[in-house]
């Protein structure tokens, strides 16, 4: 337990860490000290003084040190000089502070007054207004009229374009530097700043492009007025006009808790739409923070091109069809096929879409042969074992402790575990990664390891012998991380698959385990594995069985099934595509083999066009239903926006045709999926529902409330914290895990591995305009030595696995010697051997 003080504020008796600035402290008493420049997750500055606070401490005798008593018989308090900054003194035991008095709040009514005299009286126009902190703030401590002549008043820039998706109103701006500083203390990207000095200090961006930063959105929330507003939203609503909704993220692995903004509005024909995406907190997952992905990703549940009613195949073209003529023929399909039938699924897709697909393949329809349609990256049942204990949260971790990071760029696949684990670093933690490249996560690693392409699975091994051997004091390379591994209280363990292929990653995941397994470093808090997993809900695919080997909860099957390639290869009588396309993905070859196709998506895709019978889902913000993370937590989503045309939930569509198959009734809705079939068929989310799911906690810092200027406008999380399931290795079931042997995806030319970008053209963000300055450019990085006359700019030919890529050449210290880089391209697995030719 860390050491605590005692102290008074307003007379209010309090125990409070040590360490806190007064006004955290006082927050924590429910004792509001107003801010502008002060923020809970940033370091204090004092420049608004807005907190000014009288801080008094007990008086001692010199010489005795003896406490010097009033005549009322209480110790004395010298309350000192004058007032100081709440946000920049820290707590002291036996600390008084009033915050109430008339000279704070005389201070308080003049720093407004200071702040108003070249502020804009622009609230009824200003995005901000309804949930400003300087409006309320204003109303409770502003006067009415003002000592300044209105001829003085600085005149700015209304309109800046900090970038593509931020706008700067620089007459708004307050200059208390929460944007400048997140950037820089938070993110580490510094790419605002302040330019010119006094009345004429404002802020503008160095990068180029402008502000060019995964996180510019967050600046938004925390600017207490309204000077950053996003480009998407600008303009678009008042705040008091939109419905909150909670929401999980769509797109990566860490779970982001976020807050869809809907109105209905006229220009979308009377709809209720999303208007923003904000961020939910959620301490344990991702605190207050978003990923610009997240923010601006959502345009595709809404976008041009749904699929809206089905469709089956007529003299060779897809018509519109009602619901029961097309779920009847693929009842008779796949009855018929039995056990030659297949289904591939996407891994975005919701736990309740999962189990009902595999419960009516398997139990209905008679097969297992059942897989993810593009599996990157094995070790859901490694992770069910030695995934990180329950009650994890990385913010815990720092001195003392170890991270690994093998064959992953957290930054470009997973931002909100790169900001997690870099924060780690800088508290103290060690962090080791491992790759064939450099990554973003180097600057704060403790010590980098570059592999050659190939040697992925070699160099782990390396680290499991140093750390089984009994001197584990090496003083460099491979044996000195194993030491500083050993001697560190917690670890935990990533592993991606960066220039892997299937197989090399799930022997990556099992001697990493045991790594893990040497000094006890699983079954508990802060410690275990993680799978750097390419999808929002890869995990729970896992869990719900979507697997030829085994079912839900990873119990192993009788008879195992074709896993997805085998299916691609040879073929099936009937094969069922749960929001996948293998066919665009370049992974089948057309309808190869297959007598019968359908397809469940929200658009029209590759694999689509070739199918017999296309039926339309909803996407998640349609409907309600639950993610589970990396870190193995289940949460849950609400729906925001109706339904499109005559869309249907996948669990629902499931449950229709599982019933025409003779199967039973489908449920009502998605809580009884997961309460009756969920929690019953996976042992490890036994015991869990939509209302355990629902329960949330208090969360420091407070966000949300009516005291907006504290915490910025984050929501409040009031629908669900979710719940962590507990890995085997918490019941002490894990000794050791066997590792199979990987074939090296060693090449003689020069090693081309696929590199990920945060921004890749797919099928749920290239429906976001706003996006589309920043998606990854098609692209190879050759290092200089290896460029053959190739120039930066030069268009070159690629040719992978039996395809041609045209792709722009970018030559330079990136990619090491020996080694190409393929960027913003599709998903291509281990070291190839490609040809690259210019022109």
């Amino acid at each position: 337990m860390s050491e605590t003080v005692n102290i008074i504020v307003d007379g209010i008796e309090a125990e409070v860490p040590k360490g806190l600035t007064v006004v955290d402290a006082a927050k924590m008493v429910d004792v509001d000290i107003p801010v502008f420049c002060h923020h809970p997750k940033l370091e204090p500055v004092g420049m608004c003084r807005m907190c000014l606070v009288d801080i008094g401490m007990p008086m001692f005798d010199r010489e005795t040190r003896e406490p010097v008593m009033d005549d009322d018989g209480t110790q004395k308090i010298n309350w000192g000089r004058g007032m100081q900054t709440g946000c920049t003194v820290r707590v002291a035991d036996g600390m008084n502070v009033r915050t109430n008095t008339e000279g704070v709040l005389d201070a308080r009514n003049t720093v407004i007054e200071f702040l108003l005299t070249s502020h804009p009286l622009d609230c009824p126009i200003c995005d901000k207004g309804g949930e400003c902190p300087l409006q309320n703030l204003t109303m409770a401590h502003g006067l009415g009229d003002s000592h300044f002549p209105f001829d003085q008043k600085m005149k700015n820039d209304k309109h800046v374009p900090l970038g593509d998706l931020i706008a700067l109103d620089r007459e708004r701006c307050i200059q208390c530097a929460r944007c400048v500083r997140f950037q820089d203390e938070v993110v580490d990207d510094p790419v605002l700043g302040f330019h010119n000095r006094g009345r004429k200090l404002e802020i503008i961006t160095y990068s180029d492009p402008g502000f060019d930063s995964y996180w510019s959105g967050n600046t938004t929330d925390i600017c207490p007025v309204g000077a950053l507003t996003t480009n998407d939203f600008r303009f678009g609503a008042r705040p008091w006009e939109l419905r909150p909704v909670a929401s999980i993220s769509p797109h990566g692995p860490e779970g982001e808790n976020i807050t869809m903004s809907t109105r209905q509005e006229a220009k979308s024909g009377g709809r209720v739409v999303i208007k923003r995406i904000m961020p939910r907190q959620n301490e344990q997952v991702n605190e207050i923070w978003i990923s610009d992905r997240t923010r601006f990703g959502h345009h595709f549940a809404d976008a041009d091109g749904r699929l809206m009613t089905p469709m089956v195949r007529k003299n060779g073209e897809l018509q519109a069809a009602s619901w029961d003529e097309a779920l009847s023929l693929v009842a008779d399909k796949f009855k018929a096929a039995g056990s030659n039938a297949a289904g591939l699924s996407g891994d975005r897709m919701s736990n309740e879409d999962l189990f009902a697909f595999q419960d009516m393949m398997r139990n209905t329809v008679g097969t297992n042969n059942i897989d993810l349609a593009n599996g990157r990256i094995a070790g859901g049942d490694v992770t069910a074992q030695v995934g990180v204990g329950t009650g994890t949260n990385l913010a815990d971790m720092g001195a003392g402790d170890a991270v690994i990071v093998f064959a992953s760029d957290l930054h470009e696949e997973a931002p909100i575990w790169w900001l997690r684990v870099k924060q780690a670093a800088q508290r103290g933690a060690k962090v080791f990664t491992f790759n064939v490249r450099e990554t973003r996560l180097d600057a704060v690693a403790a010590e980098t390891t570059l592999y050659k392409p190939g040697d992925a699975i070699d160099t782990a091994r390396a680290l499991l012998n140093a750390l089984n051997v009994s001197d584990q004091k090496a003083k460099d390379g491979v044996g000195a991380i194993a030491s500083a591994i050993a001697d560190a209280e917690n670890v935990v363990a990533f592993y991606g698959f960066e220039g892997l292929t299937y197989e090399e990653t799930d022997s990556l995941s099992r001697i990493l385990a045991n790594v893990l397994l040497v000094n006890g470093n699983v079954g508990k808090a802060n410690n275990g594995l993680i799978a750097v997993w390419p999808h929002n809900n890869t995990q729970g695919a896992w869990d719900m069985g979507i697997h030829p080997a085994f079912g839900p909860g990873y119990k192993a099957l009788d008879k195992a099934g074709k896993s997805a390639a085998d299916i691609y290869e040879s073929g099936a009588d009937a094969l069922y595509v749960m929001g996948a396309d293998p066919v665009g993905d370049g992974l089948m070859n057309g309808r190869k083999n297959v007598g019968f196709m359908v397809v469940q998506e929200l658009f029209m895709n590759a694999t689509a066009e070739l199918a017999d019978v296309v039926l339309p889902a909803q996407s998640w913000a349609e409907r309600d239903g639950t993610f589970t993370n990396g870190e193995r937590r289940i949460q849950l989503y609400y729906p925001a926006i109706a339904p499109m045309g005559k869309s249907k939930a996948d669990w629902q569509i499931i449950g229709m045709l599982n019933e025409k198959m003779g199967g039973d009734k489908p449920k009502m809705a998605a809580s009884l999926v997961f309460k009756k079939a969920i929690a019953a068929g996976v042992a490890q989310y036994k015991g869990m529902d939509y209302r355990s799911l629902a329960q949330v906690e208090k969360q420091f810092p407070d966000v949300g409330g009516a005291d907006l200027y504290y915490g910025g406008n984050s929501y409040e999380n009031k629908h669900g914290m979710g719940q962590q399931w507990a890995s085997a290795a918490e019941s002490g079931e894990v000794t050791s895990l066997d590792i199979p042997d990987a074939k090296s995806s060693k090449v003689s030319g020069i090693a081309t591995i696929r590199t990920a970008a945060l921004y890749t053209n797919g099928s749920l963000l290239q429906h976001s305009e706003l996006l589309e300055p920043r998606m990854a450019t098609p692209r190879i990085m050759i290092n200089e030595a290896d460029a053959n006359g190739i120039a930066t700019g030069d268009e070159v030919q690629v040719r992978v696995n039996g395809e041609t890529m045209t792709l722009q050449a970018y030559v330079n210290g990136v990619a090491p010697q020996g080694v190409a880089l393929l960027n913003g391209v599709p998903h291509v697995a281990g070291v190839i051997d490609a040809e690259i030719t210019k022109g």
